[in-house]
């Protein structure tokens, strides 16, 4: 007998080769001894018919980062950009993104001493967190759902929701 309200039918993993819905990419650049600047890019991949909900972008920055300033894609709603100082992260958030396009983040890093070596090495990776209702990469598809029941309670409604859902989205510098 299932539950009252809403519930998961099935959870499966996918072992196979598919496309990610989101490519990601970082680039860093030395402005100076003390300046370096990060460019994030991100690209829905998948289709222009739906879109994903609260994306979350998290990067860790070199650890003697003291400020950080953000240039965020003009026009843009829903974008907020913030820099955790004790954690020394860079945490990017979209309200909505639809499939298809692409968002880029500017991010001007100070040093409070220069970095000897790679700043990459001390930088990185870049994660996400998202919500994509009503698409599944995998294009497993449920076509038919039946409820065995002996109970008296009234019909379940009859729906199945897709949703894909980032567990550990790691994109290396």
């Amino acid at each position: 007998v299932p539950p009252d309200g809403e519930f998961p039918v099935m959870n499966y993993r996918i072992t196979q080769e598919f496309k990610p819905p989101f490519s990601v990419n970082a680039l860093i650049e030395e402005a100076g001894t003390l300046k370096a600047e990060v460019v994030l890019k991100i690209r829905a991949e998948f289709p222009s018919s739906i879109t994903a909900n609260t994306i979350s972008v998290e990067m860790p920055l070199p650890t003697c980062t003291t400020r950080v300033h953000f240039d965020l894609e003009p026009g843009q709603v829903g974008q907020t950009a913030d820099f955790k100082e004790q954690h020394r992260k860079l945490d990017w958030s979209i309200k909505k993104v639809v499939g298809g396009s692409e968002h880029t983040l500017r991010a001007k890093l100070n040093f409070s001493q220069e970095l000897h070596g790679n700043i990459t090495k001390e930088a990185g990776p870049v994660s996400m967190n998202f919500t994509i209702p009503m698409y599944n990469p995998s294009r497993l598809q449920v076509k038919y759902l039946q409820i065995a029941k002996n109970s008296k309670n009234p019909n379940p409604y009859r729906w199945v929701r897709y949703v894909t859902q980032a567990n550990s989205y790691v994109a290396r510098i």
